[in-house]
């Protein structure tokens, strides 16, 4: 690994050192993405947000995966910071993987994923943990896809008494990597 220091993940796969093969089912979304999307559930309004979307890797057969947030006004404007997620995107068997999740809301998640084709992901939660004073989650199904060289994605969430319904969506452009 030349130029980086140790323990650095990369976001180029042309820098770096090399994707581990087990990784080649989510290799398209090795980079950094941003862009925008909307929120929505029974319990909150909803509102359309910002954000920027890392997936790294050192070489390792995981990603290292971290999302950041901002609410948007109706002019665009920032409102706010929102939702933080950071963890990793492991490699599993052939076209499966497994995903671990960290919110500072006090939750965390473990996903259980498979490639569906060759730029399209889908997972559902397997554990939903959370601290006492965490809000109730109890699942979660995400869905991505890398569409026209853009992510898109949607997630549906069954929380706070309700059944499992959409919540998020956003289309995301590659800025790095």
């Amino acid at each position: 690994m030349t130029g980086s220091p140790p323990g650095t993940d990369t976001y180029d796969l042309r820098a770096g050192p090399d994707l581990h093969p087990a990784l080649l089912p989510l290799l398209p979304l090795v980079g950094v993405w941003a862009g925008e999307g909307q929120v929505g559930y029974p319990t909150i309004e909803g509102q359309h947000y910002r954000q920027r979307v890392s997936f790294g890797h050192d070489g390792r057969p995981f990603l290292a995966y971290e999302s950041r947030t901002v609410l948007l006004g109706p002019d665009g404007d920032v409102l706010r910071q929102s939702a933080r997620e950071v963890g990793w995107w492991r490699a599993g068997e052939g076209e499966e993987f497994e995903v671990l999740l960290a919110h500072p809301t006090g939750i965390v998640e473990v996903y259980v994923g498979a490639a569906t084709g060759p730029a399209s992901w889908e997972l559902s939660t397997d554990v939903v943990a959370r601290t006492r004073s965490a809000k109730e989650v109890t699942a979660n199904h995400r869905l991505y896809g890398v569409v026209d060289g853009a992510l898109l994605y949607a997630v549906d969430m069954a929380a706070v008494g309700q059944p499992l319904q959409p919540h998020l969506s956003a289309r995301l452009e590659r800025v790095a990597g």
